[in-house]
């Protein structure tokens, strides 16, 4: 298991477009991703469950990812979550 803390910098945080992006990154790998905001872990591979956590501009979320990819998929969604999620 592999997790880093990241800050979310979307302007208008994790709505309907950004998660979807998190949600297709995510699936590109076999590791089980999720990611804790709060009190809340979300599942990131889920719209519904990523846009549960109700994450805005300037949160920090600890992405978790445990599997035989777990690296990269970290590596890839640490930087997708940096670079704004095509915002």
């Amino acid at each position: 298991m592999v997790s880093k803390k990241v800050v979310i910098k979307n302007p208008t945080g994790l709505h309907l477009r950004p998660a979807g992006i998190l949600c297709k990154t995510a699936m590109q790998f076999k590791s089980l991703i999720t990611f804790t905001f709060g009190d809340t872990t979300a599942n990131a591979k889920s719209v519904l469950s990523v846009l549960g956590a109700c994450v805005k501009s300037g949160d920090e979320i600890e992405m978790i990812c445990s599997g035989a990819d777990e690296e990269l998929a970290l590596k890839t969604l640490v930087d997708a979550i940096e670079s704004g999620l095509g915002e």
